[in-house]
């Protein structure tokens, strides 16, 4: 059985994304994980495999004791089930959603440590939190593409206009607004745009990964997480702002867990999904981490997870409605690729098709 990755008991997380200004921007804050068997040496993060995806999120469910409930909301194309986890109660909506690309794993694992942390803690201020907010995570949106290490989804009859023939859809490609999901051809991207029309939400975050980039000189660091809003022409002007809240605030909590951040250099594309919920309302962002080193991969989970407890604690407690999204112009944008370090995780990204 592969190791998980399990963060510290109870509300951990959420006590140490709340105090998250009194972490130094440089410093990557000590892991403090329960006791867990650990990774191979040298080889990074072990990954759930898809029926062991299944079976932890189903653990989380039942200690829970009825504050997290786990469904499927569809099934791949291979027929393999769409997991949503939900928790909380409150007005404030947030859906998150991971791996859309089968190869870029990362905010999956970080994802079910954020949904352990947020909703298993009993204490008053877990309590308060799920009383604002209503959580949502479509966790591994595509598990075929998991299956196989690949990018696509699984669809051996594929044409697409997005994706390779003969092996299957970029779901990132296909949430259209003018597109009915029963009109879509990728069931996965089918069962997004549902669980959005059902869930609505009022802040989408949509989980990623990328190649390896670096910051010009004279800066020259390595840049560990990237991230977007809308960008698509029409994203009424309330979203553009809604969403540059979220991306400062998601900003703050990366660099202060020692994460180096940037722009991403995302097109206009109306079928991506950062575009796609703006279009149709929502505050929209896109968090892509970079491919580090195996002895890396730890780090970006971790920062990946406190960055989702932390926008919860923001939107639930009204923080984020005073952030001037003014600031988010200000991160700086994304530098070159680091020579001999291309990766799958880039491929179809260019252009006007970028995630």
């Amino acid at each position: 059985m592969r190791t998980r990755l399990v963060p510290a008991a109870g509300m951990a997380a959420l006590t140490l994304a709340a105090a998250l200004p009194a972490v130094p921007a440089h410093a990557e804050p000590a892991p403090r994980p329960r006791p867990a068997a650990a990774p191979q040496a040298g080889k990074g993060v072990r990954l759930h495999t898809n029926a062991e995806l299944a079976a932890a999120l189903r653990r989380i469910a039942r200690a829970s004791h009825g504050r997290v409930k786990v469904r499927s909301v569809g099934t791949s194309n291979e027929g393999r089930p769409l997991w949503f986890v939900t928790l909380g109660n409150g007005p404030r909506r947030l859906l998150y959603v991971t791996q859309q690309h089968g190869d870029e794993p990362l905010g999956t694992e970080s994802a079910i440590s954020a949904v352990r942390d947020l909703g298993l803690g009993n204490g008053r201020a877990a309590r308060r939190l799920r009383s604002k907010i209503t959580l949502g995570v479509l966790v591994r949106a595509n598990p075929d593409g998991h299956e196989r290490n690949w990018r696509y989804n699984y669809d051996p009859d594929a044409r697409p206009e997005y994706g390779e023939p003969g092996k299957g859809y970029d779901i990132n490609r296909y949430h259209d607004p003018a597109v009915r999901p029963e009109d879509n051809p990728v069931p996965e991207a089918a069962a997004i745009q549902r669980t959005y029309a059902a869930f609505r939400p009022s802040i989408v975050v949509d989980y990623h990964m990328q190649g390896r980039y670096a910051f010009p000189p004279p800066d020259g660091r390595e840049i560990t997480t990237s991230i977007q809003w809308p960008t698509a022409a029409g994203v009424p002007a309330d979203a553009v702002r809604r969403s540059k809240q979220v991306a400062v605030r998601v900003n703050q909590a990366f660099t202060r867990a020692g994460a180096v951040v940037s722009q991403y250099p995302g097109g206009s594309y109306q079928g991506i999904a950062r575009n796609a919920y703006g279009l149709r309302g929502s505050a929209s962002l896109l968090v892509e981490l970079s491919d580090l080193p195996p002895e890396r991969q730890r780090f970006q989970v971790r920062t990946a997870h406190l960055s989702m407890v932390d926008l919860a604690f923001a939107a639930g407690t009204g923080a984020l409605d005073r952030i001037d999204p003014a600031r988010a112009d200000a991160i700086p944008p994304r530098g070159p690729e680091l020579p001999g370090a291309r990766s799958a995780h880039d491929h179809g990204h260019g252009h006007d098709n970028a995630a």
